[in-house]
């Protein structure tokens, strides 16, 4: 038997700690931070949670308790993820099943990461670290020349330009249009416009992806308070109503057939958009899972906002604008806000549908946000789909 779970539960308190460059912070610090930051944007403390989900690491196990243990609490119901940037949507799903079962009633969910501050620590192995961590259970590694993902997203790329002659300009555009966004946002870690100029410019990293295709090494952490639509009425902001959900995995592989260019977004998207009754048509605004440009235009694709194939004229047409067919990343995402592996997307949706923004960073009349998670050695996705009205 299937369970609609469509505007039955909500989004009811946001926030995020200092993003980019903070320096001399833990990840789980900042994570209490942003968890903390949540709990009262929701006019709750931390004595009205029994609910709390939190992206796994490898280097801290039972990564919820040691969160649980921060934010001083004890819970009903507490689980880690690890499907890499699918997980904080992931949480917010089981956020929405552990409440439908009874388990508890009030979830904070949340993640946060250290990674420039560590990338700079003399005394951090991360460099060596992150390559060796990459690999594990990849289909191929090191001995092929792959260290790291921009290789991955490499040969997606350029197996999309030779089956639809995808040009390097329509990728830029991307990244022009979300660096203007961030421009706009006080927080974002890159805040000064490029042009696309500076895009052809930029150094290669993998050829065909230069610096401005990757996203950013950032400190930073978001968390969301998770509830029921009922007590969302009662509580301090406007609701954020949880109206679809979905995700898929193509544990076959990145190499696997077509799966660069046809990814578990496709069928993870579709699970999304029957849980709500909507399609790609009723979403007012996109908050994608943009670790590459490459990746924000194949989901452009896979989520049904243009054909397969279509979506570098679509990025180049003005597409992701604000007042554009689908502002998309409207605070400068993974490639200019800052790469918290989505978390930050997901904050920045129930943002947009609170219509609390001034002018120049609103979309205008947003009343449905999608946001993506993609991640998990590059074949896990997730979607969620937000709404102004339960229904």
């Amino acid at each position: 038997m299937t369970t609609n779970l469509s505007g039955k539960y909500a989004i009811v308190g946001v926030g995020q700690s200092a993003i980019g460059q903070v320096g001399g912070v833990s990840s789980t610090n900042l994570l209490a931070i942003a968890m903390k930051n949540a709990i009262e944007d929701a006019g709750l403390t931390n004595k009205d949670i029994d609910g709390l989900v939190s992206r796994g690491t490898d280097e801290i196990y039972c990564h919820h308790q040691k969160m649980g243990e921060l934010m001083g609490m004890n819970v009903s119901y507490s689980n880690s993820l690890d499907s890499g940037g699918a997980s904080q949507i992931m949480a917010i799903m089981l956020a929405c099943q552990a409440i439908e079962t009874g388990l508890c009633n009030t979830v904070v969910c949340g993640y946060g990461r250290d990674t420039w501050s560590r990338t700079r620590s003399p005394r951090s192995k991360m460099a060596v670290d992150m390559v060796s961590q990459s690999q594990l259970g990849l289909e191929f590694g090191p001995e092929f020349g792959i260290l790291g993902a921009p290789v991955d997203y490499a040969f997606a790329l350029s197996r999309h330009q030779a089956l639809y002659g995808t040009t390097k300009e329509q990728l830029g555009h991307i990244a022009v249009t979300l660096r203007k966004h961030a421009s706009k946002n006080p927080l974002a870690q890159m805040q000064t416009p490029i042009t696309m100029d500076d895009y052809a410019n930029a150094r290669w990293i993998v050829e065909p992806l230069n610096l401005l295709d990757c996203s950013l090494l950032s400190d930073g952490a978001g968390a969301v308070v998770v509830t029921t639509a009922e007590r969302a009425k009662d509580l301090k902001q406007p609701p954020a109503y949880i109206l679809g959900f979905g995700s898929h995995n193509n544990l076959r592989g990145w190499y696997h057939n077509d799966h660069m260019t046809n990814t578990a977004a496709i069928q993870s998207s579709q699970a999304a958009y029957r849980m709500a009754g909507l399609g790609p048509k009723d979403i007012d605004t996109a908050q994608l899972y943009d670790c590459f440009t490459y990746m924000l235009m194949a989901e452009l694709e896979d989520y049904g906002f243009c054909k397969k194939g279509e979506g570098g004229p679509f990025v180049a047409s003005g597409a992701l604008d604000l007042d554009g067919e689908i502002p998309t990343n409207t605070s400068g995402g993974q490639l200019s806000e800052a790469h918290v592996e989505g978390m930050l997307q997901i904050l920045e949706g129930a943002r947009q549908l609170r219509h609390q923004y001034p002018i120049e960073r609103q979309v205008p009349n947003a009343e449905v946000a999608l946001i993506s998670g993609h991640g998990g050695r590059t074949v896990c996705h997730s979607t969620l789909i937000l709404g102004r009205q339960p229904s």
